[in-house]
């Protein structure tokens, strides 16, 4: 018989616990096992990987080096099991669950305080949303659809284009002054707050006014456009930010219009998906409401 080089559960879950721990005592306790139990799992595991993942020292337990790199491994693999299983728990029976991933500042500002709505005609169908900033391999991906800029479109994939993008330079009152607006000039004098997956913005922003500005890349990089308008919030810098994200900034006050310039974002947001989940009705529900949704006017849901 072929020897296996895969760990069991079992002993994954005692090897973490006794990580944790530094004890067999402990870490039987913690797993609801005896500690004899434990120490085999653990030699067991030793005997299939050929390497000691601990030293004793001082009656108690250490990792070693080995230990400590495969300490990662296995607590990500854990955590990914027991979120396929709670995935899977929670059809429920009913098989409507619907995965989405969506641009994190998109899904908290504009997707999920839309949700409700949703929720109100499809009480039977379960939104699991998670974040992604790039394109989604829906071959690879543990996704049904993906909400995102159709230039990030993966290809094979079908798509529906849902609302175009606009941006505006938006900052806190007290960086505008009484005046509110801003001239570009006074803008280029500013830290200008940079979105570290779309760089080019502000030099987009400041070509378009024929101007060309000194050091526009100078103000703090963020990865997305949520930490770019917790920034704003704080008065770190004017921020260039699509105006569907910012809506409920602008009305609270806590922002304001720094220029009554826009700049076309170039690619729409858009509902993307592979093309078998026409055939998948919780799909098609979310799909069609979502459309009708984007075409509401915007504002404040």
């Amino acid at each position: 018989m072929r020897r296996s080089y895969t760990p069991t559960i079992g002993e994954l879950e005692a090897f973490r616990a006794l990580a944790q721990s530094g004890s067999a005592t402990r870490a039987a306790q913690t797993l609801g096992l005896t500690q004899s139990a434990v120490s085999r799992s653990l030699q067991s595991l030793e005997e299939r990987l050929g390497v000691r993942l601990f030293h004793r020292v001082r009656q108690r337990l250490i990792l070693s080096d080995a230990g400590r790199a495969f300490l990662r491994d296995a607590e990500r693999i854990l955590s990914d099991i027991d979120g396929a299983v709670l995935t899977v728990m929670s059809f429920g029976g009913r098989e409507q669950l619907l995965r989405l991933v969506a641009l994190p500042t998109f899904a908290s500002a504009w997707l999920i305080p839309r949700l409700a709505r949703f929720a109100a005609i499809a009480p039977g169908i379960t939104i699991d949303v998670t974040s992604a900033l790039g394109p989604v391999d829906f071959s690879r991906d543990p996704a049904d659809a993906a909400i995102q800029r159709l230039e990030l479109r993966a290809r094979g994939a079908e798509a529906v284009a849902l609302l175009d993008e606009t941006l505006i330079v938006v900052a806190s009152p007290e960086m505008t002054g009484r005046s509110g607006e801003l001239s570009d000039a006074d803008l280029a004098r500013l830290p200008l707050l940079q979105q570290a997956t779309r760089p080019d913005l502000w030099l987009r922003w400041f070509q378009e006014a024929a101007m060309e500005a000194v050091d526009i890349l100078r103000g703090p990089r963020f990865e997305h456009f949520g930490m770019v308008l917790a920034a704003a919030r704080a008065g770190l810098g004017a921020a260039l930010v699509p105006a569907i994200l910012v809506e409920e900034d602008l009305a609270s006050g806590r922002l304001v219009r720094a220029s009554s310039r826009s700049l076309d974002g170039g690619s729409p947001y858009a509902l993307i998906f592979p093309p078998q989940q026409a055939d998948n009705p919780a799909f098609v529900v979310f799909r069609d409401w979502l459309v009708e949704e984007a075409r509401r006017p915007q504002g404040r849901p």
